[in-house]
């Protein structure tokens, strides 16, 4: 029995246990499905890609994208103590303040979401108008310093853009490199930031390798939850807040197993409905992107990682092609709406990514192309069984909406005009299997061939639809969902440093303190 039991150790239920349990008098459950993050893998930066589709990846995919010839994206999230926190490619990106505002929800602006961004954040820049220091989260400057992330940067110079030292700063327009979540140029997840320095406290207790299957309630009011670990099943109970944390995928997921979502649906599975919610696991969105990819002979991609002498750099001085987060660089544009925000942004990484990073690289390559910022589509996550280790069905309808896939067409046009200029051109003379022309219905095929997602999703459980704007659910009691799920409309940018902020206003929600 505790009084506060949180759903999932990703990015948000790291924050929440850490923030929850710094007050003696209450007692905190953290229960996370995936094992500890104690694994090597998970402290090299440039390893990432080798922990898909391990134990430490839900491994989903989404059904056959009608608008993608039918093909099935890759999804990979995080099933480890950090969350996707754990594998992701540690870019700190905040979004563009616009997005906040847009929102249209009470407490979440931007003037009101900046001092959460900056209480989290322990920004080896120092301290300024736009960042913090001494927080946990520890976001510092890329130590792997690859010449071809210089040359991408260049190259958008050459082109006519904008640099920019800070895209967290006063403007997020132009190029430049990627800050990121790493200390001593080795990955500073969630789980290293919020929760290891507090799991001492006698008031928190971490559950790992536990798969919640439900939510229990009594009358309407959330009490805990059922689940298992090592095959026995197990009951807790929540004498205050159950809080759902579980991801994009999974906290709606976890919703209707217990019975809130639409009623038809649950009814059809004989799942009893608490409470009738249609708008759970709607409003799915992602970034969608197209990648260009030109191998090359130069020694100079992430490929050189292997050499023994780079493992010795980064484990005696913390730095070399082994702290790289792959995507070092990139930017932000507007190519195609017209208007003051961005609508889409770059990733330039230094190796040969393929098939959503499942392909392994066969020659040094540089990667790099554009994403759609605010995309309209909309897809879902559904279930299509009432047994809890099945995997929720998934259709993200990416370029559902034609202005989707126009944006996508103008931001490869972009790419392919960076490729030409004098700073890239050493590494991008051999296109793999590029577009067939510069028509527009070849560009077309080319991003319906190639597009994956920038593994962004948001908006299962949105505020305003779902849950209110204190992320309680709706149609119930003493239940909250606090992870990206809850954003109504998908931020311009990386989605971590968002959840992280999230959860650190929701955190204070709950223990009913003023805001920052």
């Amino acid at each position: 029995m505790y009084d506060y039991v949180i759903i999932g150790a990703g990015s948000a239920g790291c924050v929440l246990a850490a923030r929850l349990s710094e007050d003696p008098t209450v007692t905190v459950c953290l229960i996370e499905a995936g094992p500890s993050d104690d694994a090597d893998i998970i402290r090299v930066p440039s390893r990432f890609g080798q922990m898909y589709r391990t134990r430490y990846d839900w491994d989903y995919d989404t059904q056959e994208e009608p608008a993608l010839a039918g093909r099935r994206v890759y999804l990979p999230r995080g099933r480890v103590l950090g969350g996707s926190s754990s594998t992701n490619g540690m870019v700190y990106i905040r979004g563009n303040r616009a997005d906040y505002d847009e929102w249209n929800q009470p407490g979440w602006s931007y003037r009101e979401m900046l001092p959460y961004f900056k209480r989290s954040e322990d920004n080896e820049r120092g301290e300024s108008e736009y960042h913090g220091v001494g927080g946990p989260l520890a976001v510092s400057e890329g130590r792997s310093n690859n010449e071809m992330a210089a040359a991408f940067v260049e190259s958008a110079a050459a082109a006519g853009f904008p640099k920019n030292a800070d895209f967290n700063g006063a403007t997020q327009d132009g190029f430049g490199f990627y800050q990121l979540t790493q200390r001593n140029g080795r990955r500073w997840s969630a789980a290293d930031a919020f929760l290891r320095p507090a799991l001492d406290r006698p008031n928190l207790t971490v559950r790992t390798d536990f798969q919640v299957h439900r939510v229990t309630f009594e009358s309407g009011r959330a009490t805990g939850i059922v689940g298992t670990h090592l095959n026995e099943e197990i009951s807790i109970r929540a004498e205050r807040e159950v809080i759902v944390s579980a991801g994009v995928y999974n906290s709606p997921q976890l919703l209707m197993l217990s019975g809130i979502g639409p009623a038809d649906a649950l009814s059809a599975l004989e799942i009893p409905v608490l409470a009738d919610q249609p708008q759970v696991g709607a409003n799915l969105q992602d970034h969608p992107q197209a990648l260009l990819v030109y191998p090359h002979e130069h020694p100079v991609s992430l490929l050189i990682a292997s050499d023994p002498r780079y493992r010795r750099q980064f484990d005696e001085e913390g730095s070399g092609p082994l702290t790289s987060n792959v995507v070092e660089a990139g930017g932000f544009a507007n190519v195609h709406s017209g208007g003051s925000e961005p609508d889409v942004q770059l990733h330039a990484g230094a190796v040969m990514f393929r098939q959503g990073g499942l392909g392994a690289p066969t020659s040094h390559a540089i990667s790099y192309g554009a994403y759609v910022l605010r995309p309209q589509s909309r897809g879902s996550v559904t279930i299509a069984s009432s047994d809890p280790t099945a995997k929720p069905v998934i259709s993200h309808n990416i370029y559902a909406e034609r202005s989707d896939l126009d944006v996508a067409v103008e931001g490869l046009r972009l790419g392919l005009e960076l490729a030409r200029q004098t700073p890239l051109k050493p590494y991008t003379e051999t296109p793999l299997a590029p577009p067939a022309s510069s028509r527009a219905a070849d560009l077309e095929a080319y991003v319906r061939r190639n597009t994956q997602t920038a593994y962004h999703p948001v908006g299962t459980c949105a505020m305003g639809a779902v849950v209110d704007a204190e992320l309680r659910v709706r149609g119930v009691d003493a239940l909250r969902v606090v992870d990206a799920s809850v954003m109504p409309v998908l931020v311009r940018g990386n989605t971590n440093a968002p959840v992280i902020a999230i959860a650190e206003k929701a955190a204070d929600l709950i223990r009913g303190l003023p805001p920052a």
